[in-house]
């Protein structure tokens, strides 16, 4: 192989590695449900959607877990969501929803956190008209913190 022939393959090896190191896009975790979530309106939502925005509230305390925070929100309009803060890898902000009111848990949904940063926050729950939510923080799939049921 020539001289010339290696610095242009190096070349093109090094444009397309900086191509795609420009157009990476950073990576972002995603939503996990299950039970019947998703069978509810706003279900599906981020709490950001604008006809949510600024409804909720804070309810009952902070919960602690080794300085990880769970915290629990509240919107008569929306629903409900939970957000974990200070959080390591590997843990999820979950938020369980009981259709019939009665504190069993029939949808759920969860998000982890993402790469780089110690905080996420799950979808809404619709824990209106006589249903009940409650928010978890995970870790590695054990439960590190818990609300009660709202």
């Amino acid at each position: 192989m020539s001289r010339r022939s290696s610095l242009t393959t190096l070349l093109a090896a090094g444009g397309a590695a900086a191509a795609l190191a420009l157009s990476a896009v950073p990576a972002q975790a995603a939503p996990y449900s299950g039970g019947n979530y998703g069978a509810y309106g706003m279900e599906g939502q981020y709490p950001t959607v604008s006809s949510c925005a600024g409804t909720f509230r804070q309810v009952g305390a902070t919960r602690y877990a080794e300085g990880m925070a769970l915290k629990y929100f509240y919107s008569a309009r929306c629903g409900s969501f939970a957000r974990i803060e200070n959080s390591r890898a590997n843990c999820a902000a979950v938020l369980e929803r009981s259709n019939s009111g009665a504190g069993r848990a029939d949808g759920w949904v969860s998000e982890t956190v993402d790469p780089g940063i110690n905080y996420a926050y799950s979808k809404i729950g619709n824990n209106l008209n006589g249903r009940v939510s409650r928010a978890l923080l995970t870790c590695d799939g054990h439960v590190w913190a818990q609300t009660g049921w709202y």
